[in-house]
């Protein structure tokens, strides 16, 4: 992508630090709870980057029951952070310019949900039921590391993620951002047992698929096929930051070179476990706390999106809404148009 300002371009060579790895631990330990600081005297790290809190971060590690669940911590590792949750198939990446531009009173950690990025995919035989798995891994880390009043972060799944955590525990979240969606995809109930068949057949395609038929390209090909699959939303220079995480070098036994995609294919089956529209208005009628949903225009299509706001504010704290100029992605193609929404939602 061509930048277009100075301010991009100071930003954007600060981030190609720290994408490779200014500060790298593996420590879960680290982590915080409500009740204590965190330690990193025990952690390897590699500091080469001298500026503010927000312009460093570490690469963590949780451990679940069936892995890792991988991440990238910005910011002070004393104080809770806020989650942040990427989208269908991005990984933690997604935020990296987002970021260096939020205020440093609050440390963020961006999670690769499962079967994403650097996280572990799930065992052979396990669905993943996208909406429903994430509000309890979003569960499992709270109550890991006894946060309280939680305050979360996310694009597209991962703002829907927001939404359904905030509906299903509403006396526990202080505030949530959600960018470009505002609550869990809706489909139609025919639609949904129309492609139920199909879903699970092509799930096990992909789970019976051998290794060595996985297919595998050069880095620019890489670069290439998914900027054409974004179709727009993200330009070639946030495709190279999500490659990052997105894509490893082919296995060496397998013999030959090149690079495949990090994430799990059977998630390329996104069909089951969706929702009706009347599930979704109803749990939007649980939310209690303060919610900020930035709209991209033309950003993602979702027909009920004003609908799903209206109830989300008849039990809602606060609601504001932003609408922006902008792709679905615009908080990773653009984002010195949003970052000042947030700063001054966190604020409140």
């Amino acid at each position: 992508m061509e930048n277009n300002t100075t301010e991009n371009n100071t930003l954007n060579g600060k981030l190609h630090l720290q994408s490779n790895g200014n500060v790298i631990l593996k420590n879960e330990g680290a982590i915080p709870t409500s009740n204590e600081s965190s330690s990193t005297n025990n952690s390897t790290i590699e500091q080469n980057h001298p500026d503010s809190d927000m312009k460093t971060w570490e690469e963590v590690s949780i451990s679940v029951p069936w892995g890792l669940v991988c991440g990238k911590w910005w910011g002070p590792r004393n104080k809770q952070p806020i989650i942040a949750i990427h989208g269908w198939q991005d990984n933690a990446g997604t935020f990296d310019r987002l970021i260096p531009l939020l205020t440093p009173k609050h440390p963020v950690l961006c999670i690769d949900l499962p079967g994403h990025g650097k996280s572990s995919k799930y065992p052979q035989g396990m669905h993943y039921y996208l909406f429903w798995d994430g509000i309890s891994l979003i569960r499992r880390i709270v109550r890991k590391h006894q946060w309280k009043n939680v305050i979360l972060l996310g694009h597209s799944l991962g703002g829907a993620l927001a939404f359904m955590y905030a509906a299903c525990f509403p006396n526990e979240v202080d505030k949530y951002i959600s960018i470009d969606i505002p609550g869990p995809s809706v489909r139609c109930l025919k639609k949904q047992a129309a492609i139920t068949g199909h879903s699970i057949d092509k799930f096990l395609d992909y789970e019976e698929l051998p290794e060595s038929k996985i297919p595998s390209y050069t880095y620019n090909e890489v670069i290439e096929l998914v900027l054409h699959a974004y179709d727009g939303s993200v330009d070639k220079q946030g495709v190279e930051i999500l490659m990052k995480r997105g894509m490893n070098p082919v296995p060496q036994h397998l013999d030959r070179e090149g690079y495949a995609f990090a994430r799990d294919l059977r998630l390329k089956v996104s069909g089951l476990g969706m929702f009706s529209k009347e599930q979704v208005l109803s749990y939007a009628e649980r939310i209690k706390c303060k919610v900020l949903n930035i709209r991209a225009e033309p950003g993602m299509k979702f027909d009920v999106y004003d609908e799903i706001i209206d109830h989300i504010k008849t039990s809602a704290e606060v609601v504001i809404m932003h609408k922006v100029p902008g792709t679905h992605h615009i908080h990773l193609v653009n984002p010195e148009r949003i970052y000042k929404f947030i700063n001054e939602f966190l604020e409140m």
